[in-house]
């Protein structure tokens, strides 16, 4: 009699501690399947918003050459219908990569300065003298610092 209380006492125990196991075994594993999803998030975004300051660069950068091109009367002749596609390519591209980054992103600050950010950037086109250009200029370029700086706290 003591000898089959011995084994169910064995088998009880060895299935309790293979249950309890089991238990710790799953919890480790979801809590590694969510840091490692956590990471893969953090690094999407990353990609995301570089690609997006990236982008609005390219896109100021050839609105800048085109303003240039069409206020300055020794340039006029380069406004070309080549130079007209590299702007929509640009915005295109801007705005795609705008898209991207409003995607991966949970945070309404981040949502609103890349819509004001890519507003700011077509601006640029409209200026009316190298004044109003200048200005926009810097306040572009310092809402795309601005831009980098709020989303890398939110990646670290």
């Amino acid at each position: 009699m003591e000898a089959v209380i011995g084994s169910v006492v064995a088998v009880v125990g060895t299935l309790l501690g293979s249950a309890v196991t089991h238990h710790f075994q799953s919890r480790a594993a979801d809590r590694s399947e969510r840091f490692a999803r956590a990471e893969r998030l953090r690094q999407e975004r990353i990609d995301a918003y570089c690609a997006y300051a990236g982008a609005l660069l390219d896109y100021r950068r050839v609105l800048v050459h085109r303003w240039f091109v069409l206020h300055e009367d020794e340039r006029c002749g380069e406004d070309t219908p080549e130079l007209r596609e590299e702007v929509y390519k640009n915005r295109y591209a801007a705005q795609e990569a705008m898209f991207r980054a409003q995607m991966v992103s949970d945070d309404p600050e981040v949502l609103d300065r890349t819509e004001r950010i890519m507003a700011a950037v077509t601006e640029l086109h409209w200026a009316e003298d190298r004044d109003a250009l200048t200005a926009l200029r810097a306040a572009t370029r310092q809402g795309i610092r601005d831009f980098v700086a709020a989303t890398a706290r939110r990646v670290r």
